[in-house]
């Protein structure tokens, strides 16, 4: 008799027991960080035409004086360069339009600003201002309504007046959204079925995709809740809506990985071919924060075949992080705290202070947070003990995010 278990039962039971297959750490160090490497392969995103690097950069931490990390992606035939007017608190954009000073003509720039539900059109065309000053060019390719979670947001009239007016005066080609909390699928059909954005900037990877840990508990009848963004990104995709992907590397947690990688590539690489093999996504962006990360990422360029070495790789990295990692789109714990914390967005800082390095980055946007996780300093964590579908140990991980960026 098949062997039926929870979601959660079946994770702890991975983190325990291990799974088939996993590797063990190499001798051989990976040498696919360091060599340059080129982009070989360019996509079409969406009706929009825009032929871009299926690989391209994300800049949400880049600072003020690393023009040249720019200008190596520039080289390896990176052409979508993708900013925020929030990056590094506007920092990302004046280093990009520094950088590609002179080549404008020969790239795509898009770039983000959270419009908030009550804005109007004059304030969002003054962010848009701001950008393009900073960005030194006097058009965006896209412009995106930048980290919605609200439906309401999309329904803004002065998000439609703005973007007629931009449109109509050439300061955007084209309009965007982007997303990765846990409402994020309302969002994505609300603006598919009212015709809101020609791209989506959406986080995709590995561990979103059900037939990842279908393949990976291949031995048991696996009992999931069925996650709904992929046929949401799909019914994206059948309006030809452009979508590169985000959040490519499941945390990124990159040091984790470096003791089992080899010369036949490394973990970044097989999470970003994953992600492009996925029939919905036509391209990733990924924050490139040296040279060699530019390198690494770029090799992966082109790849739509996932070898078992890659799997092994991916499931390797589940074994090691699965319990820290909130996903997004995933809602389950909102209701659970009644002191009203926004776990999710709590989780998200904490992830980028400890797996991307960038506490001060993650202060500033921890700051942000109306429902921040101080309540969690005097709970006993009863509330929250179950609330997770992936068995994470919620009160362990919000209380200590709290004191460590406050």
């Amino acid at each position: 008799m098949t062997k039926r278990i929870s979601r959660r039962s079946l994770l702890q039971f991975g983190g325990a027991a291990g799974l088939a297959g996993v590797l063990t750490p190499s001798v051989a160090a990976a040498s696919n960080t360091s060599s340059p490497k080129i982009v070989n392969k360019y996509v079409r995103l969406g009706r929009t035409e825009l032929r871009v690097s299926d690989v391209s950069f994300g800049s949400f931490a880049l600072k003020t004086g690393e023009e040249g990390i720019v200008r190596h992606a520039l080289d390896a035939g990176i052409n979508y360069f993708d900013t925020a007017e929030s990056y590094t608190k506007g920092q990302a954009e004046q280093v990009i339009g520094n950088a590609l000073k002179g080549v404008r003509d020969q790239v795509y720039i898009a770039t983000k600003t959270v419009a908030a539900s009550h804005a109007d059109a004059a304030t969002l065309m003054r962010a848009l201002e701001g950008s393009l000053t900073r960005l030194q060019t006097d058009y965006v390719d896209v412009y995106f309504n930048h980290a919605v979670n609200s439906v309401e947001r999309l329904k803004n009239p002065g998000w439609g007046e703005f973007t007629e007016r931009a449109l109509e005066q050439g300061k955007i080609r084209f309009t965007g959204m982007s997303g990765h909390g846990g409402y994020l699928i309302d969002c994505v059909d609300y603006a598919v079925e009212n015709d809101l954005a020609d791209v989506m900037l959406l986080s995709q990877n590995f561990g979103q995709d059900p037939s990842f840990l279908e393949g990976m508990f291949k031995a048991f009848d696996f009992i999931a809740k069925v996650p709904g963004l992929p046929d949401a990104v799909a019914r994206a995709k059948k309006r030809d809506i452009g979508v590169m992907g985000m959040k490519i590397l499941h945390g990124a947690k990159l040091n984790d990985m470096r003791p089992f990688e080899t010369d036949d590539g490394t973990f970044a690489q097989a999470a970003i071919k994953w992600a492009l093999s996925m029939d919905t996504v036509d391209g990733a962006v990924i924050t490139m924060s040296n040279n060699d990360r530019v390198n690494e990422y770029v090799g992966a360029s082109g790849g739509l075949v996932v070898t078992d070495y890659d799997r092994k790789l991916l499931e390797q990295y589940v074994q090691i992080n699965d319990q820290s990692y909130c996903r997004p789109a995933c809602n389950d714990c909102t209701s659970a705290c009644p002191a009203g914390v926004s776990i999710p967005d709590v989780l998200r800082m904490r992830m980028y202070a400890v797996n991307y390095g960038e506490p001060e980055i993650a202060r500033t946007e921890y700051g942000r947070l109306e429902d921040n996780a101080s309540p969690c300093l005097s709970c006993d964590g009863s509330p929250c003990a179950n609330a997770c579908t992936y068995g994470l140990n919620i009160a362990r991980l919000c209380g200590p995010t709290h004191q460590m960026l406050t």
